[in-house]
């Protein structure tokens, strides 16, 4: 049963029918990892703290800069040095502090990916980096969970859905990683974008840990910010893909 304080502070959640009491137990006993805390993992990371989402794994092996500020508003003048998942684990418990909230500042690679990821409901890939998207992707194959991914680049962002019930996955879509000098960092970005694209894919997390509503498994949504406008294209399972053909 959920206490009284657990009452007022989700009573948003409680009010609606496809929620309840009984939906809002099941995000307190949920479990997500998010890999990656800054432009897209702030507020991605804020709602799902908000939600009651009740154990947080974050894994970020980044310190905070000043030039993080302008987009990854998680943190503030005086997090700057700081680790990310350890400045990022602090904020969240002063908004949440009943969570179960843990900090890695590692950076994760193939001989530990499958120990950082394993034991979570939900993985989310939030990082900026290539190959560390594919390396999650593969991992959640082998685990066996979904994959909520999301991208950013100037003045555009996209979000999906990977493994979910058999759907496609990442190399499905992009079979193997562009350079990484093409990535969103390098060629800058408008800093409200990952606001955008980040409170849309804590949604999605919601949404399969709730197990309500039409997640984005099999369809990728586009966001363009310069002409306000959302586009969704569909995402077919590769029967040939070497990753997840067999899953």
């Amino acid at each position: 049963m959920l206490s009284e304080t657990e009452r007022e502070r989700y009573n948003r959640h409680i009010l609606l029918p496809e929620v309840g009491e009984g939906g809002q137990r099941k995000l307190l006993s949920s479990s997500v990892v998010v890999v990656g805390a800054g432009g897209l993992g702030s507020p991605l990371l804020l709602y799902l703290a908000a939600a009651g989402v009740g154990r947080l794994t974050i894994i970020d092996h980044d310190r905070v800069e000043l030039s993080n500020l302008q987009r990854q508003i998680l943190y503030q003048v005086d997090d700057v040095g700081e680790p990310k998942a350890q400045a990022a684990r602090g904020r969240l418990l002063r908004l949440n502090p009943d969570l179960d909230i843990r900090a890695l500042a590692v950076r994760l690679r193939e001989e530990n990916s499958l120990d950082l990821l394993q034991g979570h409901d939900v993985i989310v890939a939030a990082t900026d980096s290539f190959q560390t998207r594919y390396l999650i992707n593969d991992a959640t194959i082998l685990l066996q969970k979904p994959l909520v991914h999301g991208a950013i680049r100037r003045f555009d962002g996209q979000v999906t859905v990977f493994n979910l019930n058999g759907g496609p996955c990442l190399r499905c879509l992009y079979p193997s990683p562009p350079p990484e000098e093409t990535s969103s960092y390098a060629r800058g970005l408008l800093g409200p974008l990952p606001g955008v694209v980040g409170a849309i894919m804590a949604a999605e997390v919601l949404k399969i840990l709730l197990g309500v509503g039409d997640p984005l498994s099999g369809k990728l949504l586009l966001y363009d910010m310069l002409e306000t406008q959302f586009r969704s294209f569909e995402v077919r399972k590769n029967p040939l893909c070497p990753v997840c053909a067999k899953s």
